[in-house]
C-alpha cells in the first residue's frame, strides 16, 4: 500500500460552450486546455495515458475508480504522460499492486499533469455525446469563469492542428536489431511502444523514423516493409507526409498503417477524412472483419475517420473491415498491393488481443513479396 494523500483543494472544468463542472484537484497544480474525450475503458488508464495519439485531449474516464493500482513501468507506451488532464469520478491516491512502481498522483504531478476528481462522468460524457467533441479548460489555481473563458477562447480547435511533430522522435533509431529479422522501416506520427513490440516478437528488425522523413530516408535503409503508426491531430493537416506515404505506397513495399497511419495512407489515395462527433476511444469497441466474416473486440482512439462516401466513389480501395456501433470504416485494402490498414489499435495495450492477427498477415505480405522479389 503506497501514501494516502487525498486532496481537498478545488478544481474547475469549463467547456466551450459554458459548462462548468466543480471538483477536487489531482495530479499537479496548474491550469490546461485541450480537446474534451471521453474513454470507456475500464482498465489500462496508464497506456491510455502515455498514448501520444491523445496528445491536447482532455480526458474524461467513464469508468469511475481511477488510481487503485497504482503505476507499472512496462505499461508505459510512450517517454511520458500525454494527456492534456485528466476528468474522474473517484480518484485513489492509494496503490496496491505486485510489482507496482508507484502511485499515479506522484506519475501525473511528476509529468505537470492536472486533474479534476468527483465530477459527475455520466452527466459530462452525456453532455459530450449529445454536443460533440470541443474545448475545455481545467485549472486549480483560477476560478474565475469570464478569465477562463477569455483563456479558453484562444485555443484552436482539434480541426487542422498538425500535432505528429509535437510527440514523434526527432532522430531515427533501431528498436530491435535482428541481423536475419524482416526490415520494417517505421514512420513515428506518434508511436505507440507496443506497435514496435508486437513487430519485434515477430523477429522483425525495425528502425524508427521521424514523422517528417522523406520517403527516400525510408527506402535507403533497405527495409522489407513499411509501418505507419498512430498519431494525434488532423490527417488533411498534414500534406506533405500524405505525400510521402503516396511515394512509399509506389514503392511496391507492403505497408501496414494504423490509426493516424491508416488515415493518412487512405488520403494519399486519394481518398477524404473528416472530423467525428465525439470520437472512438475504448477498449469495448466492435469490429467485423468483412475478408473472414469474423468480428473482434478492438482498442480504439480517434476523432478523425475516412469518408465512407470517398471510398465508395475510389474502385482501386476496397473496404476491409466495419465499426459495427455506427458503420464507419475501420479498415481497407488497396487492390492489387500488398497495402492495409485499420482504424483501430491491433497492438491493444490496454485493450483485447483479437486483432493481433494483423501483424502476422503484414509478416505474411513480406514473405511473399520477398519471394516474388527474390
Amino acid at each position: 500500500m503506497q501514501g494516502l494523500r487525498r486532496s481537498n483543494s478545488p478544481a474547475i472544468l469549463l467547456l466551450e460552450d459554458g459548462t462548468v463542472f466543480e471538483g477536487k484537484a489531482l495530479g499537479a497544480q496548474g491550469t490546461s486546455v485541450g480537446e474534451i474525450a471521453f474513454n470507456t475503458g475500464m482498465y489500462g488508464y496508464q497506456e491510455i495515458f502515455t498514448d501520444p495519439s491523445y496528445h491536447k485531449q482532455m480526458l474524461v474516464m467513464a469508468t469511475p475508480h481511477i488510481g487503485n493500482y497504482g503505476v507499472h513501468e512496462i505499461e508505459v507506451e510512450s517517454d511520458g504522460i500525454k494527456v492534456a488532464g485528466i476528468v474522474v469520478r473517484n480518484f485513489s491516491t492509494i496503490a496496491s499492486r505486485v510489482g507496482g512502481s508507484g502511485t499515479l498522483q506522484d506519475n501525473l504531478e511528476a509529468s505537470g499533469t492536472v486533474g479534476i476528481s468527483d465530477v459527475d462522468t455520466r452527466a459530462l460524457v452525456r453532455h459530450i455525446r449529445m454536443n460533440g467533441a470541443m474545448n475545455c479548460i481545467l485549472s486549480t489555481e483560477e476560478f474565475d469563469v469570464e478569465k477562463l473563458k477569455s483563456q479558453l477562447s484562444e485555443v484552436p480547435s482539434m480541426e487542422g492542428l498538425a500535432l505528429s511533430k509535437e510527440v514523434s522522435v526527432t532522430e531515427a533509431y533501431d528498436f530491435n536489431e535482428i541481423k536475419d529479422g524482416h526490415r520494417i522501416a517505421l514512420l513515428d506520427l506518434g508511436l505507440k511502444r507496443s506497435i514496435a513490440s508486437c513487430l519485434a516478437e515477430r523477429g522483425c528488425d525495425i528502425r524508427v523514423f521521424p514523422w517528417d522523413s522523406k520517403a527516400e530516408d525510408l527506402l535507403a535503409w533497405n527495409p522489407d516493409g513499411i509501418m505507419l503508426s498512430n498519431g494525434p491531430g488532423d490527417p488533411s493537416a498534414m500534406p506533405n507526409v500524405k505525400e510521402e506515404v503516396a511515394k512509399l505506397v509506389d514503392s511496391g513495399l507492403p505497408v501496414f498503417g494504423i490509426c493516424l497511419g491508416h488515415q493518412l495512407l487512405s488520403l494519399s489515395q486519394g481518398l477524404q477524412t473528416e472530423k467525428m462527433h465525439n470520437g472512438h476511444r475504448g477498449v469495448n469497441h466492435p469490429v467485423k472483419n468483412l475478408m473472414t466474416g469474423t468480428c473482434e473486440i478492438t482498442s480504439q482512439n480517434h476523432g478523425f475517420v475516412v469518408s465512407h462516401e470517398s471510398l465508395e466513389q475510389n474502385t482501386d480501395v476496397e473496404l476491409t473491415h466495419i465499426h459495427l456501433n455506427d458503420d464507419t470504416v475501420a479498415g481497407i485494402r488497396l487492390k492489387g498491393r500488398p497495402v492495409f490498414s485499420v482504424q483501430y489499435h491491433p497492438e491493444a495495450s490496454a485493450g483485447p488481443h483479437d486483432s493481433r492477427y494483423l501483424f502476422d498477415d503484414f509478416v505474411s505480405l513480406i514473405e511473399e513479396y520477398k519471394k516474388v522479389t527474390a
